[in-house]
């Protein structure tokens, strides 16, 4: 079980005095909830639009043939979007600790609800087939800057605002709103092709691809409201540096090597999760064959991505028990195990009669991974810095991650396109086995113990850090006079 620890016995007494846990703040349990929701939710974005581009791809396969398939568009429409993400997050990474978490979180919203709404309305001119590719793929790479900024300001938020709910469940409820949100889009993305593709039969697929990103501007929208009335995270308000310059060398000294650790398994985890999520109606459309109904294939999809939602929710859970370094690493370890049992019984299992037994094993494989790194890599990046520069250490090691992704789609295609289809099934699960294992070895030895209260004592230690090499930390804060201004929230809150 996770060991809890006191913050006074890890920050120097000075730094004590006058410090009050967020928790103790004057706030009802609703007031404390509704930002973890509204900063967090967003992300159902990320896992639908990302998810439902890879049944967007199948069906662009038939309806262009060899027109699409031939192209650079085939993986460009598929994979361009998280070059953008990067580029999202490592602008809003600077936006949120340098300006605001809000207001960095509400225009990267409007960005996506523009940008999916383009992506579903993509013409060529003229009727053009490659102008319509052309198009699709540059709404995508912007739709994926909307999307970048949803984890430097919103899942950074929802981290900060996690620090005022009990102890004992602020893992929980930030896997909830975070992880959880992104996977719950991913179930949803192989529900809704399935469901349009029925309606529209295979003869309107023109239409259907189009219906399918068309409704991922609703997400987004349904949140517009909470993100308006939204307010800074009261960790935020204590900790920025927003007003005052940024020691950068001070906190590359501090922190590099930690952030080249979290970014790393960051990396390693987007690569199988969104390559193989992606490309997951693909690989089941190949054992079932040409002939199979395209909604079948759609099916088995489904069932492939709903194996996320038990992992998450699960690991939601142990998270709190056994802390989320722990989690993380047994959890990406016993994913390796599986990944290598696939890979070994591959012949056996990649077959049409036995095409349930292969979508279940990919399902557990798939369940260890959200269990594992995709709960806990977020979480671990947003405690294991200080809030003054929580979302460029969070957007740098989020963009490594994306780098993952794009790398793994990429891969996958290539290990895929092999001649052999034993070793066109095999090669990916041998490759995302081994970076699992390496995975977990990194967490294990490398990774710091991560509590309940981490981003309080991170917080404390940061300051201390930065008070003995000379930095003058009374000007963090929203205000000049941020110091006398916690005080006077503390004398108020120990008053009442």
């Amino acid at each position: 079980m996770e060991k809890r620890t006191d913050i006074n016995e890890q920050v120097p007494g000075s730094l004590q005095e006058h410090h009050t846990p967020l928790a103790a703040t004057d706030k009802g349990r609703w007031e404390r909830l509704w930002p973890v929701i509204a900063c967090g939710a967003g992300l159902f974005s990320d896992g639908y639009l990302n998810g439902v581009i890879g049944s967007v791809n199948t069906m662009l396969k038939i309806i262009y043939g060899k027109a699409y398939s031939n192209s650079p568009a085939q993986s460009n429409v598929s994979s361009i979007t998280f070059a953008g993400t990067v580029v999202g997050m490592l602008i809003f990474g600077y936006t949120s600790d340098h300006y605001s978490r809000k207001w960095s979180l509400f225009f990267s919203t409007i960005i996506i609800l523009v940008f999916a709404a383009l992506g579903a309305g993509s013409y060529g001119a003229g009727g053009s087939v490659g102008g319509l590719l052309a198009a699709l793929t540059a709404y995508r790479f912007f739709l994926g800057i909307g999307i970048g900024g949803e984890y430097p300001a919103g899942s950074v938020g929802c981290a900060e605002s996690t620090g005022e709910l009990r102890s004992g469940t602020r893992n929980r409820w930030f896997i909830l709103f975070t992880n959880v949100q992104i996977d719950l889009g991913f179930v949803v993305a192989a529900i809704v092709p399935m469901i349009v593709v029925l309606i529209t039969t295979e003869s309107h697929l023109r239409a259907a691809w189009r219906i399918c990103l068309g409704l991922g501007v609703i997400p987004p929208l349904s949140l517009l409201w909470l993100r308006i009335k939204l307010k800074e995270p009261e960790a935020f308000r204590r900790e920025t540096m927003a007003k005052t310059k940024t020691p950068w060398l001070l906190v590359v000294k501090y922190y590099w090597w930690r952030l080249t650790i979290v970014s790393l398994i960051w990396f390693i985890y987007d690569f199988s999760a969104y390559s193989f999520g992606i490309y997951s109606s693909t690989i089941i459309a190949n054992l079932l064959g040409s002939s199979t109904a395209l909604w079948k294939s759609f099916g088995w999809n489904v069932l492939i991505n709903f194996f996320y939602m038990p992992g998450c929710l699960a690991g939601s859970v142990v998270s709190d028990w056994y802390g989320p370094r722990a989690t993380l690493a047994y959890g990406v370890l016993a994913q390796g195990i599986v990944g290598f049992i696939m890979a070994g019984c591959y012949s056996l299992l990649a077959i049409p009669k036995n095409v349930g037994g292969f979508v279940v094993v990919y399902g557990i494989f798939l369940a260890l991974g959200e269990l594992g790194p995709g709960n806990n890599i977020g979480l671990i990046a947003s405690k294991t810095c200080a809030t003054a520069v929580r979302g460029q250490y969070y957007g740098i090691a989020a963009a490594v991650g994306k780098i993952g992704a794009f790398v793994g789609s990429k891969t996958l295609i290539y290990l895929m396109d092999n001649p052999d289809p034993l070793k066109a099934g095999q090669n990916p699960f041998f490759v995302s086995s081994t970076l699992c294992i390496f995975a977990a070895a990194l967490a294990l030895f490398l990774l710091p113990r991560i509590g309940q209260d981490t981003i309080e004592e991170e917080d404390l230690k940061f300051r201390a850090y930065l008070a003995a090499n000379g930095y003058d930390i009374s000007k963090l804060g929203v205000r000049g006079d941020s110091q006398e201004h916690i005080l006077a929230q503390d004398a108020k809150i120990m008053t009442a």
